[in-house]
């Protein structure tokens, strides 16, 4: 999915072995851009997991924070949260310690790798046992 803020921006789907780079949008939200066009988000389905090249850095949650946050991390599932409130940002990442990271806080120019896209839900009773997520501070 590509959070609100985004859907004003020329977009794809994102699909296995897709080679993306964290970018700023003119929307001055962070997301994933297409390689072959900077320009293009790619949107990442729940449930998509993610390589980085290198460790995750993010900004700081702080007003007065200015060191750059970085996650000891280099996979990722993505994640979407806060469902319910419309108007704030929904795409996250879940690194393996637990830890629930906004995608628009994440340092622009990292580049990650889809390993492996979402398995559908089959039935009506999987669907519904999808639980949302909350942001961990």
């Amino acid at each position: 999915m590509c959070d609100y803020s985004l859907h004003n921006v020329k977009s794809r789907p994102a699909k296995v072995g897709d080679k993306l780079t964290t970018r700023q949008f003119d929307s001055l939200t962070t997301g994933f851009a297409a390689p072959e066009d900077a320009n293009m988000a790619v949107c990442v389905l729940p449930g998509t997991e993610l390589a980085f090249a290198t460790n995750v850095t993010c900004h700081p949650r702080w007003v007065f924070g200015w060191k750059i946050a970085t996650i000891n991390q280099t996979t990722a599932i993505f994640r979407q949260i806060n469902k319910n409130n419309r108007h704030t940002y929904h795409d996250a990442l879940e690194f393996p310690d637990g830890q629930i990271v906004l995608l628009t806080s994440l340092v622009e120019g990292q580049e990650a790798r889809v390993l492996q896209l979402p398995a559908q839900p089959a039935t009506a009773t999987e669907m519904r046992a999808e639980k949302p997520l909350a942001l961990i501070s």
